[in-house]
């Protein structure tokens, strides 16, 4: 079934251009979860209306597309379904480990600083007057610690994946429509899920489901319908009018960090200032759109710079983006805490920043490090068997090996399958 789309997703297995967004995403995340850090200033955030948290969701949903998409395609719904829901459980273990850990870290700091203030500025209030309750909720992901609130959203989004993945292999246009109409009827009707112990998701599921299905959608195209998005990307005049458009978005972003300056007029302000980045405004899809639109065309598959030495450290954190991003979590909690106790410098910043993202970098490495130890063979020579060597098989009379059947490409750690089924290059 479906030959045409498996040779699709076969020929975009394997994208660099992927694990290169996922790092960079990544290392901003943890750059806008240090609260008053001034190098954030350089992240995407501050140059438009999307982010970090936008890319992270688009990229989840095109390489689970791709990974599991084979799989269901290959092995049928069943097999699909329960691969799917074992990297849930491991979404939701990770979350629950960092939950409790960072809740009680966050609590000790404050005791032992006598700055209480941290307390309410990490949103774990309740872990003081309500412990157990808080606990309880937090397993039910309706607590909201600070920053814990992308893991949260992709826990939800793999739940409903494996019947949303169905329906997208199926009929795709109209699983797509379904999800736009979601997403208009959540920001019509006000519609979210409610937190602990008072307010409501800060990353609305119901709309951000919009940017993970975009990115399962493209990814499960045909060839016609990337063959007429390559054909726009080559319009001079629609390349001018989202360039014109970016330039739009980052004028109002600098009107928003600097409202003295009187950039924009007061009309559009109210339009665009504040962004409701909670409820994925449409403007911010529309903005993270033009800069999916304009980097896919200006970033070939084959690049030659994914090559380069000085892009490995961001390719690997890509590949390792939850061990990555686990990390993220705890360095911008420590990294507040440096700030908050040192002398307000701007090399403190960069020196806090710098050293953030070298030990995510470490975690990476000895991350891919440690898998590949764990899919080395033990080679057993004559010397240390004492037996003579097999000799040279022909072709036809090669025994079955799993390692052959491995893909090229590490597997990413975005929602992935088990190893053997699933290394793919990417997160």
């Amino acid at each position: 079934m479906y030959p045409s789309m498996k040779a699709e997703l076969a020929a975009r297995d394997g994208d660099l251009r992927l694990c290169l967004l996922l790092g960079v995403a990544a290392w901003f995340l943890f750059l806008d979860h240090v609260p008053h850090n001034a190098v954030s200033l350089l992240t995407m955030r501050s140059f438009g209306f999307s982010g970090a948290t936008d890319l992270f969701v688009f990229i989840g949903g095109y390489t689970a597309a791709i990974l599991y998409g084979r799989m269901m395609l290959e092995r049928g719904f069943v097999v699909t379904a329960t691969r799917i829901f074992k990297r849930l459980w491991q979404l939701y273990a990770a979350y629950i480990v960092l939950f409790v850990i960072y809740i009680d870290l966050i609590g000790y700091v404050a005791r032992q600083s006598a700055a209480p203030a941290l307390i309410g500025e990490f949103n774990v209030t309740g872990i003081v007057d309500h412990t157990i309750r808080t606990l309880i909720h937090g397993l039910l992901l309706q607590a909201k610690p600070l920053n814990l609130d992308v893991l949260q959203l992709f826990i939800v989004l793999m739940a409903v994946f494996p019947f949303v993945l169905f329906g997208m292999i199926r009929r795709p246009n109209v699983t797509m429509a379904g999800s736009i109409g979601l997403y208009l009827a959540a920001r019509q009707f006000d519609w979210n899920l409610s937190s602990f112990p008072d307010g409501r998701w800060h990353l609305n599921p119901f709309c951000w489901q919009l940017l993970f299905m975009l990115g399962a959608w493209l990814a499960l195209s045909g060839a016609n319908q990337m063959r007429a998005l390559h054909a726009l990307q080559k319009l001079p005049v629609l390349r001018a009018a989202t360039w014109l458009y970016l330039l739009f978005a980052l004028v109002v972003a600098l009107a928003g960090k600097f409202p003295q300056a009187g950039l924009l007029p007061d009309l559009l302000r109210g339009v665009f200032v504040p962004n409701d980045k909670g409820n994925l405004a449409p403007h911010q899809v529309l903005h993270f759109l033009a800069l999916a639109f304009l980097f896919s065309y200006m970033v070939p598959r084959d690049w030659s710079g994914f090559r380069w030495q000085m892009l490995q450290p961001i390719i690997t954190c890509g590949r390792e983006w939850l061990s990555v991003f686990c990390a993220g979590v705890f360095l911008s909690f420590a990294g507040h805490l440096v700030l908050i106790t040192s002398p307000d410098l701007l090399a403190m910043h960069v020196l806090v920043s710098f050293a953030g993202i070298l030990i995510m970098t470490g975690v990476a490495y000895y991350v891919s490090w440690s898998k590949r130890q764990d899919h080395k063979p033990a080679f057993r020579t004559q010397a240390t068997t004492g037996l003579p060597a097999p000799a040279p098989q022909s072709a036809g009379n090669t025994p079955f090996n799993r390692a052959s059947l491995a893909p090229s490409m590490p597997a990413s750690s975005l929602p992935s399958a088990d190893a053997a089924t699933a290394q793919v290059k990417m997160r």
